[in-house]
């Protein structure tokens, strides 16, 4: 398919690094969509002609990276600075609806490899911020796997054709420079720039006003490429297996619904004694299954009703959940296979888990993205540097109310002291602890 984006920039003088990255977005696109063609359509031939058939799919590449998403930038994670520009920030993130689209994004991230946060000001000197998934990423130059220039595509529509709005991030000097195009999506052409948007723009900012975030995971389809890989990119056999064992799941029951084998001649419309006509069976029931004979003895009624192997479908789908869900890096007892949907085994993440050590590589990254994010931000804004506290959400990783029973009763046995229990779970310093202390009696209860 044609790369319209490269193609201009590289007219435009750019030098693109060839990546095989890019050439397996469309694969896991289908995947993430839950439908791949030359995979869940295929052909039976059923003794009589070939017969074309769709295979089922649970769709578990979506709903692991929506696992992801959720574990990692979620509505507890808490984003803050040391200085007043804390009520700034809360209102630009609600003004670009951050917790929804930054969980997205996350998500489209785990599901295509690689996804960007793009600041800028608008018309009104509103800082916006855009999401931007993997397609539209091309990087211009990098560093020890970190992009420093990159070009982000934005599809648009432009006097009603459709257009990209591309915008070019490179360094001029010590500064970052940004360039506005706008192309169109079909011929390439360069088209004119709206009036509110100015051709160059002199950032001032010697830091880049986007951030890449990529799953904390080697890229092992170009060691070279600074671009990531899905999460799921390792796992496609074992996505195969899932679906390849669901739609067998569900033919067990549809193949093995109860038939009723009857003669041609009980199917017939017969005459009652009193005028009326009645059919000896409707033959818009699926479950009678009429055949050619001359037989009219009732004996030859035959019922089929096949036993059907649904724990040992249950049994194997599990299995290949177990291994899709340690591929993806869940670790292998994420999923449970009940009541016909893969469901979330455990809220509770324990510290020795793999889950729980993958999150923690994860979140290095995402962190360190949020912070270069949040000054972008503040300088945007006006405001200098900021010292950022991003507090990821650890109630899934710890189960509080265990953790507490277990204080109060090393409280009770003088293991612990009252003010240091205080001060754990009211949020106090140790003095301030120790000014607010009741009665010990009291904290236990």
């Amino acid at each position: 398919m044609r790369d319209i984006v490269s193609e201009f920039l590289k007219t435009s003088g750019y030098v693109l690094q060839a990546d095989k990255t890019l050439g397996h977005l469309s694969e896991w696109e289908d995947w993430y969509q839950g439908y791949v063609k030359k995979f869940h359509r295929y052909n039976v031939y059923n003794g009589v002609k070939t017969v074309g058939k769709d295979r089922m799919s649970m769709q578990m590449a979506k709903r692991i990276c929506e696992d992801w998403a959720n574990l990692l930038l979620n509505e507890k994670v808490t984003i803050t600075t040391e200085s007043e520009f804390s009520v700034s920030l809360n209102q630009i993130f609600e003004n670009n609806n951050f917790l929804v689209k930054g969980n997205q994004l996350i998500e489209m991230m785990f599901a295509f490899g690689t996804a960007a946060f793009v600041e800028y000001l608008d018309q009104d000197e509103q800082v916006v911020i855009d999401y931007i998934r993997a397609e539209m990423i091309r990087p211009i130059a990098h560093d020890n796997g970190i992009i420093t220039e990159c070009a982000f595509a934005s599809p648009v529509v432009v006097s009603g054709e459709k257009a990209f709005y591309i915008q070019i991030h490179k360094k001029d000097g010590t500064q970052y420079v940004i360039e506005n195009h706008y192309i169109c999506s079909e011929s390439g052409k360069e088209l004119d720039l709206p009036d509110d948007i100015e051709e160059t723009v002199l950032t001032g900012y010697d830091k880049p006003l986007f951030q890449i975030i990529t799953p904390n995971i080697i890229n092992n389809i170009d060691f070279d490429s600074p671009m990531g890989v899905s999460c799921f990119a390792n796992g496609i056999d074992q996505l195969k297996a899932v679906d390849l064992v669901y739609d067998s799941y569900c033919n067990e029951f549809r193949l093995g619904k109860k038939r009723i084998i009857v003669p041609t001649t009980f199917a017939k419309i017969q005459m009652q004694e009193d005028g009326t006509v009645n059919p000896i069976f409707d033959p818009n029931d699926t479950e009678f299954y009429s055949y050619q004979t001359n037989d009219t003895d009732p004996k030859s009624i035959k019922e089929i009703n096949m036993s059907l192997r649904a724990a040992e479908h249950e049994q194997a789908l599990q299995r290949m959940l177990d291994l899709l869900s340690m591929k993806c890096g869940l670790g292998n007892d994420r999923y449970r296979f009940e009541n016909g949907t893969a469901k979330t085994a455990t809220e509770v993440i324990s510290e020795k888990s793999e889950l729980y050590q993958n999150l923690m590589k994860h979140e290095i990254v995402i962190k360190d993205a949020l912070i270069r994010m949040v000054n972008a931000i503040a300088f945007l804004s006006g405001a200098g540097d900021q010292d950022v506290s991003i507090e990821f959400d650890d109630s899934i990783i710890t189960d509080k109310e265990s953790q507490r029973q277990q204080d109060r009763q090393d409280l009770a046995a003088g293991i612990m002291a009252p003010e240091e229990y205080r001060a754990k779970w009211y949020g106090e310093s140790r003095e301030e602890a120790l000014k607010n202390l009741p009665q010990q009696a009291q904290i236990i209860e």
